[in-house]
């Protein structure tokens, strides 16, 4: 068994997270590649997570090309979990069949429901915990070949079982991708660890752990390259992650105090975190009578500390319905917070009202709420460019209460998104300096907070390639997310495509440019899997109560 090129993507990984872990030699098949070939910081787009950054890297195109911009998809202001069905630039392994080439692809993110090319892929992240794979069948198959093949976690992972739940995760994806490769003798491979992003986000700064993790993922490295002996290997991460050193920024309060945010309180959800910081909050049961909370003497004045605690520290709503159910107080919370209260539901963004709003803050931007283009627009075409123009100058401006500038960078979405998805995108968009000030979605009442995220993502990931494509001696230049894919294609010696926006890097040999056929567009289907949102909201990558 041979691959001609294997790409392994290791979700979050760079320099100053390796630098952190106890033991060095834990990736020490990691280091040798690199000591083999080159090694060096690569550069992720914006935004920089995984759901739109990893469709970045297998189709070396931006966000307005490929059309994913964060976990999120809008129509109009209704939202659903991104699919493949929304990606519209082709991925590497579809531009390998279209040159006469097999591929294996494992835990690939958005790529569900799989499309057919000669090979095989079992979908990452954003499928669903039974996802449909290419070609049928094939997941009972990795099942019966590697054991238990999930895509999820079934619960929370405790710290004393996360060692282990995180290595089953990660051996998965190694045995299921060496299984790939023994069947379907590919000439190209792709196998993605997520979990070196998910420890971070579970378990900021516990080194143990981190070190648990790449070292699986450096042992599984091992056993690939043992197995199927590549002649060219290059890992690459989508981004970076590291601790949040700023503030945490509540961009919706801000434009709230600008008068571009209208809110609204809707039927459905928990009290805003503000109601419960306020201490609005009383004892009582059912019928609104005064007094604790039925066999738990001063449960409710506890109960609202801890709640104000969490209000200030950012806490989001769906983390704070996992600690209340870990606690076991849920029933103390319907008994403490006042029926019309719960009725009432949280103060969200108005976005029908709203002249401008951040829809998602993964996005990185602000969406004006354009008449014409969006269903029930407030701002007239005429007014858009000064509009912008003032949101521009207003966010320019913000500087956190130590003085400090929130944003590197704020300027019009055609700066970084162009495309025929480039539409799709926020008008404005809004670069964090040096990500270490964190963007958040919800109504806080304060304009800034402790960020709620101890660790947020940075915008330098990694790449390592070694292997007889490889020149060392020629070096890497200044690598970007888009010259993954060029590069790719260069290894395999096929034609990239004119879409990219990437270039092959210094160390690959150039192929040429090739205008493939557009990719044809599909029906979109609805991510309809509890487990998907679930795991996306416990990582802080979506807020389930923003105005659906």
């Amino acid at each position: 068994m041979g691959i001609h090129t294997l790409v392994v993507g290791i979700d979050a990984a760079c320099w100053p997270v390796v630098e952190r872990l106890p033991d060095r030699s834990a990736v020490s098949t990691i280091e040798r590649l690199g000591d083999r070939g080159v090694a060096a910081p690569l550069e992720s787009a914006i935004p920089p997570w995984t759901a739109s950054a990893w469709p970045s890297l297998y189709t070396g195109t931006n966000p307005g090309k490929h059309g994913v911009f964060g976990f999120l998809r809008f129509d109009g202001y209704d939202w659903d979990v991104v699919n493949a069905t929304d990606l519209r630039a082709r991925p590497v392994w579809e531009l390998a069949d279209r040159n006469g080439l097999t591929s294996a692809v494992v835990n690939a993110p958005v790529t569900h429901p799989p499309r057919s090319f000669d090979g095989a892929l079992v979908p990452g992240y954003t499928a669903p915990e039974d996802p449909e794979c290419h070609p049928p069948g094939l997941l009972d198959d990795v099942r019966d070949r590697v054991g238990d093949y999930r895509l999820y976690s079934e619960g929370d992972v405790e710290r004393e079982s996360a060692a282990a739940d995180y290595r089953g995760f990660v051996r998965s994806r190694g045995a299921a991708f060496r299984y790939l490769a023994d069947r379907f003798d590919p000439e190209f491979g792709f196998v993605q660890f997520q979990q070196t992003d998910t420890v971070c986000h579970e378990f900021p700064a516990d080194e143990d752990l981190l070190g648990a993790v790449y070292g699986a993922v450096d042992d599984e490295i091992a056993a690939i390259l043992d197995a199927c002996d590549p002649d060219t290997v290059i890992l690459a991460s989508d981004h970076g992650i590291g601790p949040c050193e700023g503030r945490e920024f509540r961009v919706n309060e801000f434009l709230r105090e600008r008068g571009f945010v209208e809110t609204a309180t809707d039927g459905d959800g928990m009290p805003t975190w503000v109601s419960i910081r306020e201490g609005r909050l009383r004892g009582g049961g059912s019928s609104g009578e005064e007094g604790g909370v039925s066999g738990v003497p001063g449960a409710a004045e506890a109960l609202e500390s801890a709640m104000g605690v969490a209000a200030r520290a950012g806490l989001t709503t769906q983390r704070a319905a996992r600690v209340v159910d870990a606690l076991g107080l849920t029933e103390a919370v319907s008994a403490v917070v006042p029926d019309d209260l719960q009725r009432a539901g949280a103060e969200r963004v108005d976005f029908r009202a709203s002249a401008a709003y951040v829809r998602d803050p993964i996005e990185l931007g602000v969406r004006i709420n354009l008449a014409g283009r969006d269903p029930e627009g407030v701002v007239d075409p005429d007014e858009y460019e000064s509009v912008r123009r003032d949101l521009i100058e207003a966010l320019q401006s913000v500087r956190t209460p130590d003085g400090d500038p929130v944003f590197e960078d704020v300027a019009p979405r055609e700066a970084y998104f162009h495309g025929p998805e480039a539409e799709r995108a926020v008008d404005v968009v809004t670069v964090p300096a040096d990500f270490d000030q964190y963007l958040v979605a919800q109504l806080y009442g304060d304009r800034f907070g402790e960020p709620s995220e101890p660790w947020t993502h940075k915008r330098t990931g990694m790449v390592v390639a070694a292997g007889d494509a490889v020149d060392a001696e020629a070096g890497t230049g200044d690598p970007h997310l888009f010259d993954v894919a060029p590069t790719v294609c260069a290894a395999l010696g096929i034609p990239r495509s004119d879409r990219m926006d990437g270039s092959p890097l210094p160390f690959v040999e150039p192929t040429d440019e090739r205008r493939y056929p557009p990719r044809e567009a599909r029906e979109r289907v609805r991510t309809d899997d509890d487990r998907v949102t679930e795991t996306l909201a416990d990582l802080g990558y979506i807020d389930r109560t923003q105005d659906d």
